[in-house]
């Protein structure tokens, strides 16, 4: 495993010193998006695509709404609860479904389908996020001087790419290095709110979520309608959630009470104190919280801000990605890991260049952030929907918590959610149809493979005798018996792989020691050391290993073979020949799946990484089977490896 250690996580930072470090990375990476959400949120409420009128009571109203929605979504319902589902240090909603179904016998599959909905949902607002927070940023160029207009879209593409490409360093290094900008853009924000604030201090009452209530029992259409753009203001609350596994909820934590909420709180009511005073300056009612004469370096901060801002979804897309491949939700991509100390600390090349070209080509599509805005909003609201229901069902099943004080907690922000999500709707045909459609592809992708890798496994096994019947024929065949040990991947090891037999029946030989090992992956991100692996030897020429592995976890097959025989095996872990069985899928009519989706899974299967490389096997001691496989048409029997059917 590749690793660079970071000096902002490296283990000898002395402890109380590493917390504060990760405290630092975690404002550079975790709070950059929903820290730089006071550039647009609060402008698209009145300026956006519904066009609101900016009148006093509604702006009251307005505040009122994303004070108390970065409260309560933000700081009650992810901090302070869902972060508390931290799936053995992980988070994200894939971790969260893997830790609500790891308690429950019934709709186990609707549970974990809700969790794969949920990310794929990520993904599609995953892309807008980048786009319409640094593009929010350069424009406000324009307010420098007009004529940089025809730049703001090419600078906003270089930025993008440049950010894209400097990812392989690791979230950590990042972090370090964005850490001190977000403290600064944190501090500027709240001064800039507060000299707002301290000319119109009255607007503080708008902490009355009465406030709210008043606008939605007055003029309940255009408050519904604003409703839609006040999420913007949570812009990211969810990558703070995949993050998590990044660097702990202790450090997420402490740097959002601590600094990032306090910060919003301020320029929030700065922005709407504005606005109440000059209801003209709701057409960029951040930069003009901003004095003339530091114009220009307040947007160079934005900008680098934004940039920021962007790198918690694609840590959060990485993070979240490996999930999906060890759950068996993607076929196997290459992943670096960047700290030899912080685990969760990975980049995954291949997530990183598809993001990349999607958020440069929304850029020079939308070409204007209001526009991007309004694509923003339902993708992430049906996450949020969906996290509330897997909460609560981790709440009622893991955690042991009494549905009485469950239910009305699930209520309560089942109906909020619901809430956000009708609002966001009313964007679709604006650019809202975008994050569905994304999503939409990523859920085909995941559930694609997920059903391909099902019925390519039932077919193997048919593949292949019962383990007991094939070492029965092979003792009593004239089948050669090498020296050496040969290892073969298995889906069942009560069944013999199809390598094995392949070999077997064309070589005419098998080895004196055969290992069948398995990895099987866990609901939890980790598994014990000592429950890694599970060791029999049926007969004293076959031995079987189950490997137990968590979602976020990989091993080598040469450490495995070391660990095997210490526990007196007889191999030579430095011999063994790694026997990779790789299977070319042919799509076919009779199969109980779509052509299209035959096609899909077989692109996928040709472009998964290699097992040898996944595993990181010893490449001068691989041996490869190819196969071509049906997915359901039943193939001829192996031959059997004895003599008579080598007569025949």
């Amino acid at each position: 495993m590749s690793a660079v250690t970071d000096v902002a996580t490296s283990a000898e930072v002395p402890r109380s010193n590493r917390k504060a470090l990760l405290a630092l990375g975690a404002l550079g990476v975790v709070f950059g998006d929903i820290g730089t959400s006071p550039l647009y949120a609060f402008q698209e409420i009145f300026d956006g695509v519904h066009d609101i009128p900016a009148v006093e009571h509604r702006v009251y109203g307005a505040a009122s709404m994303v004070f108390w929605t970065l409260t309560l979504i933000v700081s009650i319902k992810y901090v302070l609860i869902v972060m508390r589902a931290d799936n053995d240090g992980e988070g994200g909603i894939m971790a969260l479904a893997s830790l609500a179904v790891s308690k429950v016998k019934h709709r186990r599959k609707l549970i974990m389908g809700l969790g794969i909905l949920g990310a794929a949902l990520f993904y599609g607002d995953g892309m807008i996020t980048p786009a319409v927070s640094v593009l929010s940023a350069v424009e406000g160029l324009e307010l420098v001087d007009p004529g940089l207009t025809p730049w703001v879209v090419p600078i906003a593409v270089v930025i993008l790419v440049a950010l894209f490409m400097v990812q392989r360093h690791g979230t950590g290094k990042m972090g370090a290095a964005f850490g001190p900008v977000m403290f600064i853009w944190f501090v500027t924000i709240a001064v800039l709110g507060l000299v707002s604030l301290v000319q119109t201090p009255e607007i503080v009452a708008a902490i009355n979520p009465m406030y709210a209530v008043s606008f939605f029992s007055g003029e309940p259409m255009l408050a519904f309608l604003a409703l839609g753009s006040v999420v913007l203001c949570v812009t990211g609350a969810e990558a703070l959630y995949a993050d998590m596994g990044q660097f702990g909820r202790g450090p997420i934590r402490f740097s959002w009470f601590v600094i990032a909420v306090p910060a919003l709180y301020l320029n929030y009511f700065g922005q709407a104190a504005l606005v109440v005073r000059d209801p003209q300056a709701s057409t960029n009612p951040f930069y003009l919280l901003v004095p003339s004469s530091i114009q220009l370096p307040v947007i160079i901060l934005a900008t680098l801000a934004t940039v920021i801002a962007s790198q918690a979804v694609i840590s959060g897309a990485f993070s979240m990605t490996r999930q999906a491949i060890q759950l068996d939700y993607l076929p196997r991509l290459l992943i670096r890991h960047t700290s030899s100390s912080e685990r969760g600390q990975i980049y995954v090349p291949a997530v990183n260049w598809m993001l990349m070209i999607a958020v440069a080509i929304l850029v020079i599509t939308f070409q204007d952030s209001s526009r991007l805005a309004s694509a923003y909003g339902i993708a992430v609201t049906g996450t949020f929907v969906i996290t509330t229901c897997l909460i609560t069902v981790v709440a009622l099943n893991y955690w042991k918590v009494k549905p009485i004080f469950v239910w009305p907690v699930f209520v309560v922000f089942f109906i909020i959610d619901s809430a956000f999500f009708l609002a966001n709707l009313t964007k679709f045909a604006d650019g809202g149809w975008f994050p569905l459609a994304v999503a939409f592809i990523v859920f085909s992708v995941l559930m694609t493979w997920r059903r391909g890798r099902s019925l390519l496994q039932a077919k193997m096994k048919t593949l292949g005798p019962p383990l007991k019947d094939f070492i029965d024929e092979l003792n009593a065949s004239d089948i050669v018996r090498v020296p050496g040990s040969r290892v073969y991947l298995a889906t069942d090891l009560n069944v013999t792989p199809f390598a094995l037999v392949q070999q077997t029946r064309l070589l005419r030989s098998a080895a004196d020691q055969i290992v069948l090992l398995q990895f099987v992956t866990a609901t939890v991100p980790r598994v014990d050391p000592d429950k890694r692996l599970d060791v029999h030897r049926p007969y004293p020429d076959v031995t079987q290993v189950a490997v137990h592995l968590g979602f976020m976890e990989r091993v080598r097959a040469e450490d495995v073979m070391d660990a095997i025989a210490a526990e007196g095996v007889p191999i030579l872990p430095n011999e063994c020949v790694y026997v990779v069985h790789q299977v070319s899928i042919e799509p076919s009519k009779s199969a109980h799946m779509w052509m299209r989706r035959q096609y899909l899974y077989a692109f996928m299967q040709r472009v998964a990484l290699n097992p040898s490389v996944y595993l990181r096997l010893p490449v001068d001691r691989v041996l490869g089977v190819w196969t071509v496989v049906k997915l359901t048409e039943p193939m001829p029997k192996p031959a059997k490896v004895h003599k008579e059917s080598a007569a025949r």
